[in-house]
């Protein structure tokens, strides 16, 4: 299962998975490194950063951006 950290707040990471239901995952279980708007996989209690899903889905949205801020 794939979701996106939506926030860190204080002791939880707030995920939005796939199915765009929200959860909370305790910050002792994911991986150190992880900030907000990355891509991780959930596999039973492993969960790691996917970096290739995360850079596509950055470009996505600069993508969808840009236009917002020219003059």
């Amino acid at each position: 299962m794939r979701g996106i950290i939506d926030r860190i707040e204080e002791n939880y990471a707030v995920v939005e998975l796939e199915n765009r239901v929200m959860i909370n995952i305790e910050k002792k279980k994911i991986p150190f490194s992880v900030k907000e708007g990355d891509v991780i996989i959930i596999n039973n209690d492993n969960i790691t950063i996917d970096k290739e899903e995360t850079k596509k889905l950055k470009k996505e949205i600069e993508e969808l951006t840009k236009d917002l801020w020219e003059d």
